[in-house]
């Protein structure tokens, strides 16, 4: 019996093809966040800022920890970012009701508004490319991405979905 020649990898796991995936992928994220850096610069804000809007606004009364977490920031750039949104009127920050060392976010009517306009931006681009490509390609799309991020952080993305 011959021994079997190594199997060629797939066409879509060769360098080629995962190079243009990386490409695909940063010049998308690029087009997609330069939308909301036109709104953010209007408002003296950059990426940061509206990386915790997006978090509170998908979970109000988020902690600060739990913040923390999903941005993956020292708590000194997250304090200087929840500081300056605090100060604008953006953000507002409750203890817990159960643990009194909680500090909980929420946006204010004024951060909802910011981080609606801010969405709004994005998800033009997002419906039009997710409707140019089909369900099946979107289903897809987003199985590739959670593919990219690590199993233990996975519950802390599921949560966002509510």
């Amino acid at each position: 019996m011959a021994a079997s020649a190594p199997s060629a990898p797939a066409l879509f796991l060769r360098e080629p093809e995962l190079r243009r995936g990386m490409e695909l992928l940063y010049f998308g994220q690029s087009h997609l966040i330069r939308s909301i850096d036109r709104g953010l610069a209007a408002q003296g804000l950059g990426r940061a800022h509206h990386r915790a809007l997006y978090f509170i606004a998908r979970q109000p009364d988020l902690t600060v920890s739990d913040l923390l977490a999903l941005l993956a920031i020292t708590k000194q750039s997250l304090g200087r970012v929840l500081t300056e949104l605090a100060e604008r009127g953006y953000v507002e920050t409750r203890t817990g009701e159960r643990d009194r060392r909680q500090r909980l976010l929420r946006l204010t009517p004024m951060g909802a508004a910011l981080e609606s306009d801010l969405f709004d931006a994005a998800r033009e681009k997002m419906s039009a490319a997710y409707s140019r490509a089909g369900p099946e390609a979107v289903a897809g799309y987003w199985k590739v991405l959670e593919g990219l991020i690590p199993e233990d952080e996975m519950p802390q993305v599921e949560r966002l979905r509510g």
